[in-house]
């Protein structure tokens, strides 16, 4: 697997996976009926912000996605964020992990500070588990800040990691 710069070309194999995850309402705070165009425009983002995919060398199959920015601007343009989406057929072989870590780099080269995730579902257990494994820890949560389609209002964690 490698990781490389997301293109407008990379869009027709992201969106599947992107609108059955959106679509499922369970991790991401999108709205569930968000479409291809718009959500295009909110993932493939514009340098100095980046959006790469994790592939399959092989056969050339995108396994996931990342999107990197900063978190805030102005006074805390210092610290990134980060949202990751792995095709569920791909699940349990390391994608997440590796997308994770190349956006810790990619923040440290860029000069953040830190990386702060501001909504973090806190049912979302193994993006929890991932994110704690490599050094992140919850900072707050929010409760019933998300409306969680089979467990009802749930917790919205901020976690954090200094650079």
């Amino acid at each position: 697997m490698s990781i490389r710069e997301a293109t407008a070309d990379d869009w027709p194999a992201i969106w599947p996976f992107f609108h059955t995850i959106v679509a499922a309402g369970d991790t991401f705070t999108y709205p569930l009926d968000l479409g291809q165009e718009e959500a295009r425009d909110w993932w493939l983002l514009a340098a100095p912000n980046r959006t790469v995919v994790a592939v399959d060398d092989e056969s050339g199959t995108v396994l996931g996605t990342a999107k990197m920015n900063r978190n805030q601007a102005g006074n805390g343009a210092h610290i990134a964020s980060a949202s990751y989406m792995t095709d569920p057929a791909y699940g349990g072989r390391g994608v997440g992990r590796a997308l994770v870590e190349y956006s810790l780099e990619w923040a440290r080269a860029a000069g953040f500070r830190g990386m702060q995730f501001n909504a973090v579902v806190e049912t979302n257990v193994h993006a929890v588990r991932l994110y704690e494994r490599l050094g992140f820890g919850i900072v707050g949560t929010v409760p019933d800040a998300f409306k969680h389609p089979t467990e009802g209002y749930v917790g919205l964690h901020v976690m954090y990691r200094p650079l």
